[in-house]
């Protein structure tokens, strides 16, 4: 049985780190999992992109069904994505049986601080900065960010390492699901 998390949150929240330190955490358990980065994806789907409504609402609606795809031949899934507007999520959310929302929580300062310091692979730089330029529409400055109402878990990154988060997450959707972590998990992944 596969499932799929949708790991959510503001810009520079932390998503990209905590998304990996989940998929470390179960492939660490032999469970294998494929992360959707949507700042990579963006990069094919829109290479030169907007961020328009129209815009977000055909790549979030991809998304979406890109993890419906997986889900569907039993892989299991979890996605690093922003999307703004709740509807975005429930969309995904009405597609897939076994879907899992995450909150990833972190006060606006903090986004904007982690935004500029770090390194990541896909995620456009100077978000915050853009956010200063007319018609600009960054999520949670601009644009409003709609936090959503009844996730399965909510991770308050003032009060919560990305590694314990990661194992939060990795916890409570082996409970959910009754997961057991056998040798044979583990065989299957090349470990020991």
């Amino acid at each position: 049985m596969g499932w799929v998390i949708w790991i959510t949150g503001l810009p520079g929240s932390g998503k990209t780190t905590i998304s990996l330190k989940v998929q470390e955490s179960f492939e660490a358990d032999g469970i294998s999992v494929t992360r959707l980065e949507l700042d990579e994806i963006r990069r094919y789907v829109t290479p030169e992109p907007t961020y328009s409504e129209e815009e977000r609402e055909i790549v979030y609606r991809s998304l979406g069904y890109m993890a419906k795809l997986l889900y569907d031949h039993g892989i299991n899934v979890i996605i690093d994505a922003t999307a703004n507007r709740r509807s975005y999520r429930d969309f995904a959310r009405g597609l897939i049986p076994n879907f899992i929302e995450v909150y990833i929580e972190t006060p606006i300062d903090r986004c904007i601080k982690q935004e500029a310091e770090r390194d990541a692979k896909y995620s456009p730089k100077g978000i915050y900065d853009k956010s200063k330029l007319p018609g600009a529409n960054v999520p949670g400055i601009n644009v409003k960010y709609e936090a959503p109402e009844n996730p399965e878990v909510v991770i308050n990154t003032v009060e919560i390492t990305p590694e314990k988060a990661g194992e939060i997450i990795r916890d409570w959707v082996k409970k959910r699901f009754d997961i057991e972590i056998t040798p044979e998990n583990r065989e299957r992944e090349g470990e020991p």
